[in-house]
């Protein structure tokens, strides 16, 4: 794309000679941001770049590189550059399939304006996702948790965020060059997707000039992936709940986005650092819980000054030892050895200070809201299904933000087999106590109460009880049944069934999908049941770091090897999620009026 979509020389770099003009909109930004940088523009040419909303001035004898949505804001915006002659030639590129009226819009008004001939290019991108590392990516669509689950939504609404998802997604097949085996539970949001994304394929499939080809950028070309889709409601409580992993904390406590954080700085400021692929602690001890964390980064510390003491050792010669001129090749060896090392030890030595001040800002927090207990106490309620009433009321009493107590209740709700009156009356009491609003805390208890008629309502025929209610079917779903005493998530431990493809009570019911073949065969054929080697895992609603570590670890502990991409509508804090509960609590009109504000 910046290299004018003309492919890049040898060196995997645009033509440097051609210099040129970016110009993005803020989604388009958001794709860039975590796989790019400023000294990356520069190597391809790129000597400048705005947001398209922005006023600009001419540049003449250059020519722009747009990377935008196809919508009705950015094609008017680009008929009035052209019009303008902002720049020698336009490069379209929009992140999805622009749909024929908006060409049409965008034909009629640069020849109107007599600038058509301006319009050099104008390529479908498909990059409608933002991909944070190589095995993560999130659509970006902010708050479809409450647009699919709120009780006043149409059918035209409900409709129009489901093509959004599809979209999206087609976007990242495309990118992979894949046609995947869909799976999915049946009904609800996740049967919606799954439904909509096979007759997208299946259109795209029809024409020649079509975007997949087999085997695509996955490692083995023999075998399709397995798509597995499946909707936020399927585990509430990990939304939710605190944890105590290097990589979840970071995001839920200091707020990670697009890879990048600012924490206090050891001499007062604010430092901002990047987290990616391309840092080695971040890579490796991601997973790790927070004190093997702090362990770990002693451990690189003494490690690092051991190395540093060797190289000084090395050129600086034998203390009192007469020059005769024998050991010179010795020493210049040495010396070109420590230069040489230079670099690498000064990078190691800037990775052990990020991680040190971050973990410095993260450990000040966890004692200041004894996180450690809240990741812990949740875990056992989860296991267990219950806690001791004293211990529950001394949490909601005890340390910790407003958010904390109210992410610590709904826990306890969704862990409960039963929900006992005067314990929830208690827990509601000392959240007021608090004052936190417990809007959130009263949806959950809704859907909660509901989802026993619901269970029945969904087997026994599905038009006997309201709209809404069936949208959330499955908010608890029976946890307790779906967790293990080592607690693995309901959705690892259902992907990992539905790769291996053997029969399971838990999955033969999901509904199979394949946009290769035939509507009749769709379901019977033996490839579709598997084992696969690769899976695309798709949360709709919002999803976490805590599953994607999950998923990660599910890959490192089988044999033979297996690879696991997980992506989500939006990659959520636990307080974003709340404050989506909130929303859906406050349309069901359960507003808290002796609520203050949180803070």
């Amino acid at each position: 794309m910046l290299n004018l979509n003309q492919p890049l020389n040898a060196t995997g770099t645009a033509n440097e000679e051609v210099y040129k003009i970016l110009i993005y909109d803020k989604f388009c930004q958001n794709i860039l941001s975590p796989l790019i940088r400023v000294k990356d523009l520069r190597k391809h040419g790129v000597t400048l770049y705005f947001l398209i909303d922005k006023d600009r001035k001419p540049v003449l004898d250059v020519p722009a590189v747009y990377f935008v949505q196809a919508n009705q804001s950015n094609i008017q915006r680009i008929i009035a550059d052209a019009s303008r002659s902002l720049y020698d030639s336009f490069h379209l590129n929009f992140s999805s399939s622009i749909p024929r009226p908006l060409l049409e819009d965008l034909a009629s008004g640069t020849l109107s304006s007599d600038s058509i001939q301006r319009i050099a290019k104008v390529h479908d991108q498909y990059l409608e996702f933002v991909t944070l590392e190589d095995n993560l990516f999130s659509l970006a669509q902010k708050s479809t948790y409450v647009q699919l689950n709120d009780p006043s939504a149409g059918d035209r609404e409900i409709e129009e965020i489901v093509e959004r998802i599809v979209t999206g997604l087609f976007s990242v097949l495309a990118t992979l060059a894949v046609v995947p085996i869909i799976r999915c539970p049946r009904g609800g949001p996740a049967e919606m997707v799954a439904t909509a994304l096979d007759q997208r394929l299946r259109d795209h499939l029809l024409s020649k000039n079509n975007l997949f080809t087999e085997g695509g950028s996955f490692v083995s070309s023999f075998q399709r992936p397995i798509l597995c889709i499946f909707d936020r409601n399927l585990e509430l409580s990990v939304a939710v709940e605190h944890d105590f992993r290097y990589r979840p904390l970071v995001h839920d406590v200091l707020g990670l986005r697009l890879n990048r954080l600012s924490v206090q700085g050891e001499k007062g400021g604010m430092k901002s650092y990047e987290l990616d692929s391309s840092d080695p602690f971040w890579v490796a001890n991601g997973l790790l819980e927070f004190p093997e964390v702090a362990v770990e980064i002693e451990t690189q510390l003494n490690k690092y000054k051991k190395d540093v003491d060797e190289v000084n050792r090395r050129t600086g010669g034998n203390d009192g030892a007469e020059f005769d001129g024998t050991d010179l090749m010795g020493n210049t060896k040495h010396l070109m050895n420590a230069v040489n090392s230079l670099p690498e030890l000064t990078e190691r030595k800037q990775v052990i200070d990020k991680h040190t001040n971050i973990a410095t800002v993260l450990l000040s927090e966890i004692k200041e809201r004894s996180l450690d207990s809240y990741a812990k106490k949740e875990n056992d309620m989860l296991i267990k299904g219950a806690i001791d009433r004293n211990e529950l009321l001394g949490v909601l009493r005890g340390k910790g933000t407003k958010m904390d107590k109210l992410r610590f209740a709904i826990v306890y709700l969704i862990s409960s087999e039963s929900i006992n009156q005067s314990e929830v009356e208690s827990v509601e009491a000392a959240l007021k106590e608090s004052e936190v609003d417990t809007s959130a805390f009263q949806y959950v208890k809704k859907m909660k109460s509901l989802n026993v008629s619901m269970a029945s309502a969904n087997s026994a025929g599905r038009n006997n009880i309201v709209d809404w209610a069936e949208k959330i079917y499955a908010v608890t779903a029976g946890v307790k049944n779906l967790l293990s005493s080592d607690r693995q998530l309901a959705l690892t431990r259902t992907v990992e069934a539905l790769m291996e493809g053997k029969p399971n009570p838990e999955i033969d019911n999901y509904l199979v999908f394949d946009p290769r073949s035939p509507k009749s065969s769709s379901g019977s054929s033996s490839h579709l049941k598997g084992p696969f080697k690769e899976a695309i895992v798709f949360m709709i609603g919002g999803g976490n770091y805590v599953e994607y570590g999950s998923l990660q670890e599910l890959v490192q502990r089988q044999q033979p090897v297996r690879h696991v991409i997980y992506g989500t509508t939006e990659i959520l804090t636990g307080v974003e999620f709340i404050e989506q509960l909130t929303q859906l609590g406050n349309k069901m009109g359960f507003g808290s009026s002796t609520a203050a504000p949180s803070h």
